[in-house]
């Protein structure tokens, strides 16, 4: 889940960006110190979005640059159990389909790709179902639920299922729909 948060922290402003207005200094070295980190209670730092005010600048001795209590906007994402995200398949092995679900992968383990025996095709790098004929293929764009999470300061693992209504390839969805919409009976009496 995205999220747009305000948050006030100490920024060190380098000697380099001194001759810079204060706010576009203190943006673009938020921006270098923390875009993309990954934070335990808050996810993923994707983009710092605005400087809303920042305090008088202190010098600490032996550092040439300046730091500044300011107050931000970060917009973060931290997945959420059974929220339900969108992807693209960016990696099929043996084991489990990688998506890439905005700043981070999730793996959706062969378990939980689809509601029949899958088996794995390591030459053409697909899963393919028995029973269903479907397939997940590297480049699919998916729908998958959060089943697990557990993100530490330096590292993550999501779990993703797609074996229930509505998951999966985007695909199965329009198909299960243009077939259903085949089977439709026509209903009506012919009152002559």
């Amino acid at each position: 889940m995205y999220k747009l948060l305000t948050v006030e922290d100490v920024v060190r402003v380098p000697p380099a960006k001194l001759g810079m207005p204060i706010k576009k200094a203190v943006k673009q070295s938020l921006q270098e110190q923390m875009e993309g980190v990954m934070d335990k209670e808050t996810g993923v730092i994707v983009a710092i979005t605005n400087v809303e005010s920042v305090g008088e600048g202190r010098l600490l001795p032996g550092d040439g640059s300046i730091h500044y209590v300011a107050t931000f906007d970060v917009l973060v994402y931290y997945p959420t159990m059974y929220e339900v995200v969108g992807g693209e398949v960016i990696d099929i092995t043996e084991f489990g389909a990688f998506v890439r679900m905005g700043p981070l992968d999730g793996l959706v383990h062969i378990s939980q790709v689809m509601d029949d025996f899958v088996s794995y095709d390591s030459k053409n790098s697909i899963f393919l179902g028995k029973d269903s004929k479907r397939t997940v293929k590297e480049g699919d764009s998916v729908k998958a639920r959060v089943i697990t999470v557990s993100i530490g300061k330096n590292d993550y693992k999501i779990g993703m299922t797609m074996r229930q209504n509505g998951l999966g390839v985007l695909e199965w969805a329009a198909a299960k729909k243009a077939e259903t919409k085949d089977q439709t009976p026509v209903t009506g009496e012919n009152k002559g």
